[in-house]
């Protein structure tokens, strides 16, 4: 009895230290799969951190890329823009350089132009209705006396010489009213002068007692009948000094005369 009390002790203290041992591995082996889940949750989300770092990289160099591409678009077309330009102004350049070349004979050619031109005008005024004689004399000998200057340019040369004619030519589509003098009874004469283009050139004395026209027949003044022009060239007077409005004007006009 004593030997089977003594077995069952020994028995059961074997069954015990048999368990402890396997209690103690289980508890060791959950903990080491809960430590080994969470270095893998631990190191997915350090990787996934990874990734999203690596995605927001991604992103920003992909717009730095897109940005980058459209400021090269902008350069190719700026380039070719640039390029155009200098191709024009390279043909400019050498149209230039051909007219620096030819500009010696140009020069040359056009002051005996400018002259031939002074001449002609010279002889169309003093062959023309001698209106405004003092003034338009005096324009063409500030012309002649240009034409001898060094500090003048051909170019301003040529301006001023057509700038004379542009004159000359304006004075047929206009109406003028101006004082000067006239030789009435062999005396000299304040009077009023009427121009009305290049048809009429026509006075009144003050007062209006004489009225007379430029002649282009007899190269001289002729008087006119005071009963039938002295209201009339008054009237032209008074209009083209912007007096009265603008009417129906009565003047005499030289017939044309017939070709030889």
């Amino acid at each position: 009895m004593l030997i089977n009390r003594i077995n069952r002790k020994l028995l059961l203290c074997a069954v015990l230290v048999a368990a402890f041992p396997a209690s103690i591995f289980a508890q060791a082996t959950v903990d080491q799969v809960i430590s080994e889940g969470v270095k893998r949750a631990d190191a997915g989300a350090a990787e996934q951190k990874r990734v999203e770092q690596i995605a927001d990289q991604t992103d920003k160099l992909l717009n730095q890329y897109n940005t980058l591409a459209k400021v090269v678009d902008g350069l190719v077309t700026y380039n070719s823009l640039l390029q155009r330009q200098v191709d024009n102004q390279q043909i400019e350049k050498d149209a230039l350089a051909e007219s620096i070349d030819n500009v010696s004979l140009i020069e040359r050619q056009i002051v005996p132009l400018m002259e031939r031109m002074l001449d002609s005008l010279e002889q169309f005024v003093q062959l023309d209705t001698p209106f405004l004689l003092t003034e338009r004399t005096d324009r063409l000998a500030r012309l002649r006396e240009m034409m001898e200057r060094s500090d003048v340019s051909s170019a301003e040369k040529f301006r001023r010489v057509i700038e004379a004619f542009q004159i000359e030519n304006d004075y047929g589509r206009t109406i003028e009213a101006y004082k000067g003098t006239v030789p009435i009874d062999g005396n000299q004469q304040e009077v009023d002068f009427l121009r009305v283009g290049r048809v009429t050139l026509a006075y009144q004395s003050v007062g209006g007692v004489h009225t007379g026209v430029w002649s282009v027949e007899t190269g001289g003044w002729v008087e006119l009948d005071p009963a039938e022009y002295k209201n009339q060239i008054a009237d032209g007077i008074r209009v083209a000094r912007k007096q009265i409005a603008p009417d129906l004007l009565i003047v005499p006009v030289a017939a044309p005369g017939e070709e030889q």
